[in-house]
């Protein structure tokens, strides 16, 4: 999913990029709206709240929105710092160090608002700034990683696309596989988007703020995921000379 770089990649990586990563944005953003009234993966509403508090010259309210709105950009703008600050040791380490840090971001929130949420005030604004921060994160990273193939932490954009994909469909002209397959990445994004957040509503619903481990253990899947496969991929190269050598040496003797 994330060993390959976006020049080189093939479609089923950012398909299953797109799944577990929208699975993942699902479930923090509803347990974000469940626990803080407030979407966490999504800034676009943000933005019209942003307008509302200073036409109404609620100057505190608007600077906490506008540190939100930072916190999203901040986000994209490390992952995208970090992969290519770290693309000289190869694609897994760059890609994967953005995830590591969402990784430990989430399972910081998960902890203190298990343990230590007092429902104040002061904290929620940092809570909810925390899991924006983490969601433009996973964002710049999978939006980098899929040379923008891929976006996960909001549909807007998606339905728009893909309405219009839909649309192209009733012409043979456009209907070509390349379409087919945007359609089929869209609609899986779509699905897995809405099954994550059902899945988050529950297991906030059933074990509060633990929520995000689960969060946590998905974005550890895609990185073992690729772990695995590079390791499996080396250990070949390593024998192969071997296994050609006793290969040569059988036939020889046959």
């Amino acid at each position: 999913m994330i060993s390959e770089d976006k020049e080189h990649r093939q479609y089923k990586n950012n398909l299953h990029l797109a799944a577990t990563t929208a699975a993942a944005a699902a479930m923090v953003n509803v347990a974000g709206v469940m626990v803080f009234f407030a979407y966490t993966s999504n800034i676009t509403g943000h933005v019209a709240t942003l307008a509302e508090e200073l036409v109404k010259g609620h100057w505190y309210q608007a600077g906490v929105v506008f540190i939100w709105l930072f916190m999203f950009f901040a986000g994209s703008f490390l992952a995208q710092f970090l992969i290519t600050f770290f693309e000289k040791y190869g694609p897994y380490l760059s890609h994967a160090t953005p995830i590591i840090l969402e990784s430990l971001g989430l399972l910081a929130i998960g902890i203190y608002g298990h343990l230590f949420y007092t429902e104040s005030l002061k904290e929620t604004e940092i809570l909810i700034a925390s899991l924006i921060f983490c969601m433009g994160l996973q964002n710049g990273m999978v939006a980098t990683i899929s040379n923008n193939q891929v976006k996960t932490t909001h549909l807007t954009g998606l339905i728009t696309d893909l309405g219009r994909e839909i649309a192209c469909v009733f012409f043979k002209r456009y209907r070509t596989q390349i379409m087919m397959e945007k359609i089929k990445l869209h609609f899986t994004i779509l699905s897995c988007y809405l099954g994550g957040g059902i899945l988050g509503g529950y297991f906030f619903i059933a074990y509060d703020f633990q929520v995000f481990y689960m969060v946590v253990a998905i974005l550890a899947f895609v990185l073992y995921a690729d772990f695995n496969s590079l390791l499996l991929d080396k250990s070949y190269n390593l024998v192969k000379p071997i296994v050609s050598v006793l290969k040569d040496d059988e036939e020889d003797n046959l």
